[in-house]
């Protein structure tokens, strides 16, 4: 099983015990783009395993911060990517169980993060007997995560990429398109920079796919 989702790398956390939880999660988003856009793939699955290891730490610390849980299921669904095969089931239920708990406790919290992630998971991690992975609920969540943050670069990239994937390449093209017209997030550049190029990818497939 591999399980294409964010990626997230480690950044030195000495301060994240003291850190308002806001400043924690600005570590994370950086961690993540640094990982997903910098590391070498050989040195992501080390850097996640530690990094899971310090989001749990700060969501236990959080356990109520709905913004908190839902990095900390981004964080170690990344592991889960990483990871790849049959090791990494647990993990995504990990995931999958900490992103429900955060929209349990406020499912607005960072525009509606936590449905884009779940949804990625659905349709990313293989089906029963063997996983939860379900196209329909994918759908469902990822069309949920649009009616909070319908012009943002993630939830369209993501639902972009579902699309893509069911060979649905007109719908998901206008969702890319969407996807990088998406405005910049300060704070975000590499992160920005990084899914962008990560759409065009996406959109040249379609192209190739059509011939």
């Amino acid at each position: 099983m591999k399980i294409n989702h964010f990626g997230l790398a480690i950044l030195i956390f000495s301060q994240t015990c003291w850190a308002a939880p806001s400043e924690a999660l600005q570590q994370l988003q950086q961690s993540w783009a640094q990982a997903m856009y910098q590391s070498k793939a050989n040195e992501k699955e080390h850097k996640l395993a530690k990094l899971s290891d310090e989001a749990r730490a700060i969501a236990n610390r959080q356990s109520k911060n709905a913004e908190v849980l839902i990095w900390e299921g981004i964080v170690i669904a990344s592991y889960a990517g990483a990871k790849g095969g049959i090791g990494a089931l647990n993990l995504a239920k990990e995931a999958k169980a900490v992103l429900e708990e955060a929209i349990t406790i406020d499912p607005k919290a960072l525009d509606g993060s936590a449905y884009t992630s779940l949804g990625s998971l659905y349709y990313q991690v293989p089906g029963w007997p063997l996983g939860f992975g379900d196209k329909a609920k994918a759908d469902y969540y990822l069309q949920k995560a649009l009616t909070f943050n319908p012009n943002g670069i993630d939830p369209n990239y993501f639902y972009g990429d579902f699309l893509f994937r069911q060979n649905r390449y007109d719908e998901a093209e206008r969702a890319l398109n969407k996807a990088l017209a998406a405005a910049p997030r300060p704070g975000r550049e590499l992160a920005d920079e990084g899914r962008r190029s990560e759409i065009m990818n996406l959109l040249k497939q379609i192209a190739n796919k059509r011939g």
